[in-house]
């Protein structure tokens, strides 16, 4: 049975975004600076019409699950001094395509803590309201964030008199979150994170434009303990009401939530370019198992569940598949196990120039796993006993990397029973349990810090496993599986 849940959104970052049955459950300057830039897939004709012109809003989202305390951080504040969007894929900085969404922000900017409180609406802020622009297919958007050195320009600025983007841990402590050295191109995001992959701005309309920011996978800590930004973003037009999709995670055993325990639900999204799905945001469930992903752009979806009790026992990851943006998932019943699995392994850059020098590269790894008879591959969060997030690690000179090269070393929590799914399309389906135990390929990406989030290694993503024929590998209970390490070359 599928019934309507009280929203309880956690934190975004938004350009104002807008959802297997049911509604939504929501009524209807000067100074140096750093972009953030996301261009989008062209889908038809680009160019604008001057002559035709509609209302665009900006607001800024996060659903932070890993706020302490399920993560080491209470508070990151970023201070945005304009967002700015072109009908070209391909315009440069400063180029004179781009249209200001924000201009009140050039003389104010505006700091928002993307682990905030969120309005009953998801949104944590908002940047612009009611700006006129030239409707047409905007190919890309411009974040523009404050640096340091224009910190006196904040106003109420949390960071103090010397930073203007910053970062609180739990035991109180204010560290400096630092920029891209990119400050003149901006960090590009790729075309993979765009909800439905286009940007259509059309007449008669007025839309609200979602830059939601994976907060927690966009930190870095540095080896001297610093604290570095390498965003994260997911950008798609969404309702100003808050377009949301929402249900239950309980136990199949028990029909109840999982008791003292911990639950993660991802939204994901099939990448155009890879066929996987990748997850766009994702949030923590409440004690009584409720759930509610907020704000969603219009589009079809899957979701994923993972979770691990008070006992410590791991449940199989829940797949509701082909829900949209607005519809309640009902209840997503996952099945118990016993302990979790580790899937583990090396990721290692090759060292650059002669004499050979360190290759410092972000490396994230990911979990795949094949669900459904559809044979969707879909992206496993980590069990909420690790992490929330799949966290980016930065290479280093370790003692065990191949020669050569620079390398940093993963280790997942997964669990070790197989998927429960469901296509939301079916509305008399059952959840199905896809066979006796699940089987993950490993996956990581590699990007320079400064390089604006563009692929600057001769292979951008890897996938790895190790058995003979490259199929997945099973794990198993409390034991570990090594997948073959995953190199990079020509990483600069």
């Amino acid at each position: 049975m599928r019934t309507s849940l009280a929203p309880t959104c956690a934190a975004f970052i938004v350009l104002c975004l807008s959802g297997c049955s049911g509604g939504s459950p929501f009524a209807t300057g000067s100074g140096t600076t750093t972009n953030i830039s996301a261009p989008i897939t062209n889908t038809g004709n680009t160019t604008p019409n001057p002559g035709t012109t509609t209302a665009v809003s900006v607001m800024i989202s996060d659903p932070a699950a890993c706020k302490a305390p399920n993560g080491p951080l209470t508070h990151v504040y970023v201070t945005i001094a304009d967002v700015q969007a072109s009908t070209s894929a391909d315009a440069p900085a400063n180029d004179p395509s781009f249209v200001d969404l924000t201009p009140n922000l050039s003389a104010a900017p505006q700091q928002v803590d993307l682990m905030g409180q969120a309005s009953s609406k998801c949104f944590l802020a908002s940047l612009g309201i009611g700006q006129q622009i030239a409707v047409g297919d905007y190919q890309q958007i411009r974040i523009i964030l404050t640096a340091d050195a224009s910190a006196s320009r904040v106003s109420n600025n949390a960071c103090g008199a010397s930073y203007a983007n910053c970062v609180v841990r739990s035991d109180n402590s204010l560290h400096d979150l630092q920029l891209s050295a990119e400050t003149t191109t901006g960090i590009e995001i790729p075309v993979t994170q765009i909800a439905n992959g286009s940007l259509a701005i059309d007449a008669g309309e007025q839309p609200s434009i979602d830059l939601n920011f994976d907060v927690c996978s966009s930190i870095l800590q540095t080896a001297n303990g610093g604290y570095e930004l390498k965003p994260v973003v997911h950008a798609g037009l969404v309702s100003s009401t808050g377009g949301s999709i929402s249900g239950m995670v309980v136990s199949s055993s028990t029909g109840a939530a999982l008791k003292g325990g911990s639950v993660i639900v991802a939204l994901e999204q099939k990448s155009a370019k890879s066929g996987i799905d990748r997850i766009l945001m994702r949030t923590a469930a409440n004690a009584d198992g409720s759930f509610v992903l907020c704000p969603v752009p219009q589009g079809t979806y899957d979701l994923v569940a993972v979770g691990v009790d008070g006992e410590n026992v791991a449940y199989s990851a829940g797949v509701e598949t082909g829900i949209q943006s607005g519809q309640i998932a009902g209840e997503i019943p996952l099945v118990p196990g016993t302990r979790q699995g580790v899937l583990q392994g090396l990721m290692a850059t090759q060292r650059t120039l002669m004499p050979a020098v360190p290759t410092t590269a972000a490396m994230q790894a990911d979990a795949l796993q094949q669900v459904g008879a559809s044979g969707t591959t879909i992206t496993v969060p980590l069990l909420p006993t690790q992490s929330p997030y799949n966290e980016a690690m930065l290479t280093a000179g370790l003692g065990n990397c191949p020669a050569g090269t620079d390398c940093a070393s993963y280790s997942m929590l997964l669990p070790t029973v197989a998927p429960n799914v469901v296509a939301c399309s079916q509305q008399t389906a059952q959840f199905t349990q896809q066979g006796s135990a699940p089987g993950y390929t490993a996956e990581s990406f590699a990007q320079i810090p400064e390089s604006g989030g563009a692929p600057d290694c001769l292979s951008n993503n890897v996938r790895a496993t190790t058995t003979p024929g490259g199929g997945p590998l099973a794990l198993k209970p409390g034991e570990t599986t090594t997948a073959a390490n995953m190199s990079y070359t020509q990483c600069r």
